[in-house]
């Protein structure tokens, strides 16, 4: 029997918070999914994990020993895949992770310059992996977008961006250059807590076909432009923080010198 180090991961969650709606919220993924996949690690273990009330999860004698086991087994994961992949890209190259949106070239361009014998590999990450790239030695760097989980992460902070709200073309308030929350009272809001989305074109899709709203990042919006769909800041709404991330030990050489550059290219 193989052990999913993802549900592992998941089960942690939801053993921390006691809760599955809040280990899902700290997960960032719906909490119908995260439930199917502690019951498929239920099954996969074939014992009871958790004693489920309608208002919070309680471990079971098996529960309490995974959980005891958990930290382990995942550090011994993370440090294995993190010594395979460094082994194989060997000492001349960088894995720059970057989230959906986000313009790289320009760190890429500078560290070029002070280090012409690096090779910079990019590596586009979906939402929902962005911080996992870093933690599982996918990404040596992540050029990320809040929120994710930063457990194990080292973080620095190089600007932030608008949110705005997605709406097809022919709505009311793609008329306005800007709208507020109250604006947006009684629509009906796409995202993972109320569909199963995977992917920003999904999302987009359904915008365009009336069937709701979005709000998402304005640079996702600019790069995923269409002449159905319009988007629109949003004046009252917290701004997404945008940040560079390494794994916590993480020390191949040349990741401080690219983290330093850029930091100084891309903050704003």
């Amino acid at each position: 029997m193989d052990l999913d180090l993802r549900k592992l991961r998941y089960f942690t969650a939801v053993a921390e918070h006691g809760h599955f709606g809040r280990a899902a919220e700290r997960l960032h993924i719906a909490q119908p999914v995260l439930s199917r996949q502690i019951r498929a690690l239920e099954r996969e273990l074939g014992c009871e994990l958790l004693e489920r009330t309608t208002r919070s999860v309680r471990l079971t004698a098996a529960g309490e020993q995974l959980y005891a086991d958990a930290p382990g087994v995942l550090a011994a994961a993370v440090a294995a895949t993190r010594r395979a992949y460094g082994a194989a890209r060997g000492a001349r190259r960088l894995v720059l992770g970057f989230a959906p949106g986000l313009t790289v070239s320009p760190a890429v361009r500078a560290f070029a310059q002070a280090h012409p014998d690096v090779e910079v590999e990019l590596l586009h990450l979906n939402w929902f992996e962005q911080a996992e790239a870093m933690r599982d030695g996918r990404a040596d760097v992540g050029y990320l977008r809040q929120p994710f989980d930063p457990a194990g992460l080292k973080t620095l902070r190089v600007g932030s961006e608008p949110k705005v709200v997605c709406l097809p073309a022919a709505h009311p308030l793609a008329a306005r250059r800007r709208v507020r929350h109250a604006d947006l009272d009684g629509e009906h809001v796409i995202d993972a807590q109320t569909r199963r989305i995977s992917t920003i074109e999904e999302k987009l899709e359904l915008v365009a076909a009336g069937l709701g709203i979005t709000m998402i990042p304005r640079s996702v919006a600019r790069y995923y432009s269409r002449p159905d769909v319009v988007h629109r800041t949003i004046s009252d709404a917290e701004e997404f923080e945008i940040c560079l991330a390494v794994a916590d030990g993480h020390r191949r050489p040349h990741l401080e010198d690219f983290v330093t550059i850029a930091a100084r290219v891309l903050s704003g």
